[in-house]
């Protein structure tokens, strides 16, 4: 039975107590808006279909992000990253809405908004509405915040075209030339990196189609030249695999001195990331992100590996659809391989 109260100037308060139910409450400005929640809640339960909606009412979006970030995020491979763009949500004046209120059209107004405004690209957009519709699943299946998920109910922006940046003729030569460091006879600053370990870097990722991360976590007892192999034991798809090394590669890890943290490239990301965009400046390179790196050695290896099946057990991709992602072939050589 539902019971409204006059608790004041426009203020009324709703509660409603059924046996087998929660008592719910709410307060309105009008003794009219009242009396409709009061009916819409009772015909619920009447028909079996209600929904308890207090803590969807009780907590924002940002609350519940926060609690994610928090609780979920650090158990995943990409927590770092997800942290950045949970950041960027909660900066955001949708992170202050209640739950109870999101909408389709809100979700809209946000995406439309990150587009034009903030000049995001359609991929980060869609990966961020991954993200909030991730988060707000959760929330419905382990917190008890009950509402339809918004983020299903809107039309999302095309990705941006996938990269097929390649290193042209000489491009290599100038990128490793530019990663040269140390000091010349004159005493002076080389133009690349004083980091010793970007080089070889590069050198790997070129010849194994590595990622950068895979690269900075691998350690020396997942490597044995012997065998010309290379154990991951922690990939992005979560499985391990065996990656084969050429002679290039072992050349450059033989060369390598060994850290006494057991890792073979004992640097960081952020450290990667400045001494790659200073070389790429250095040798007049334009475009070049570093995972292109990994296009470019994919490319390389389905020339050497045409069985796609043994191409994908090296690069690690268990969909052939992302794999074709990442192998460019050049006109040109394709038009040699014709005769």
């Amino acid at each position: 039975m539902a019971t409204i109260i006059e608790r004041g100037p426009l203020q009324y308060q709703v509660k409603i107590r059924r046996r087998g139910q929660p008592l719910i409450s709410k307060t309105f400005t009008t003794k009219t808006a009242a009396q409709v929640w009061a009916r819409a809640q009772e015909a619920e339960m009447d028909k079996g279909v209600f929904i308890d909606r207090r803590e969807a009412e009780k907590n924002t979006l940002g609350e519940v992000l926060e609690r994610y970030r928090d609780e979920v995020t650090p158990e995943k491979k990409g927590a770092a990253i997800e942290k950045v763009r949970i950041g960027a949500l909660l900066r955001d004046p949708l992170a202050k809405m209640k739950m109870a209120a999101l909408s389709g059209k809100d979700i809209a107004t946000w995406r439309d908004r990150r587009l034009k405004v903030d000049k995001v690209t359609g991929s980060t957009v869609n990966r961020e509405l991954n993200i909030l519709s991730a988060v707000i699943n959760h929330a419905r299946k382990e917190w008890g915040i009950h509402l339809d998920n918004p983020v299903a109910m809107i039309r999302r922006p095309p990705n941006e075209k996938a990269r097929e940046r390649r290193l042209e003729a000489g491009e290599e030569e100038k990128l490793l030339s530019a990663l040269e460091g140390g000091r010349r006879t004159d005493g002076t600053l080389g133009p690349g990196t004083r980091n010793p370990w970007i080089k070889p870097l590069v050198l790997l990722a070129l010849e194994t189609a590595m990622r950068r991360g895979e690269l900075l976590a691998l350690r020396w007892e997942e490597v044995d030249t012997k065998r010309r192999v290379a154990r991951i034991l922690d990939s992005k798809n979560g499985e391990p695999r065996s990656i084969p090394l050429s002679s290039r590669a072992i050349a450059v890890l033989d060369a390598l001195p060994r850290s006494i943290d057991g890792r073979v490239l004992p640097t960081t990301e952020d450290a990667v990331k400045k001494a790659f965009s200073r070389a790429c400046e250095a040798a007049g390179l334009e475009d070049l992100h570093f995972h292109d790196l990994r296009h470019e050695a994919t490319s390389r290896l389905a020339e050497k590996l045409p069985n796609v099946i043994e191409l994908a057990a090296v690069t690690g991709h268990k969909d052939l659809r992302m794999l074709k992602r990442y192998y460019h072939p050049r006109a040109e050589d394709l038009a040699r391989k014709l005769g």
